[in-house]
Order: C-alpha cells, then structure tokens, then sequence
C-alpha cells in the first residue's frame, strides 16, 4: 500500500511540475529550432537502438554457435 502511494505522489509531482513554463523551450519554440532539437534526439535514439538491435543479433548468432558446438 505505501509503494502504491509513493508511486502516485511521484506522478502528481511530475505533473506538477511539467506545468511550469519553461523559458529555454518557449524560445527554442519561437525560433523554430525546436525541430532541429527533437530531429538531433531523434537520430540519436534511432542509433541506439539500431545499435542494439545490432549487438542482440550477433549474440543470438554466438548463442546459436555455442549451442551447436556443445552437442
């Protein structure tokens, strides 16, 4: 029961916070840079994630490798 509530007072803080105005991201959103912003974070989490699909894929292989060897 106290995990369920330390978990909803988490969230309503959260949302709480999130209300406040942010000047930094009212100017970003003024100058329209806010794109460029969202684009370089978006990229960026596409490479990871294309980077671990990546590294899931090669130990799947060694797995599979490791497992013939053994019979």
């Amino acid at each position: 029961m106290k995990q369920i509530l330390a978990f909803i007072f988490t969230l309503l803080s959260l949302n709480l916070q999130a209300q406040q105005e942010v000047e930094m991201a009212d100017q970003l959103r003024a100058d329209g840079k806010i794109y460029v912003v969202v684009a370089v974070l978006s990229i960026i989490l596409l490479g990871v994630l294309l980077y671990l699909i990546r590294i899931d894929t090669k130990i799947s292989k060694l797995e599979k490798e490791s497992r013939g060897e053994n019979q």
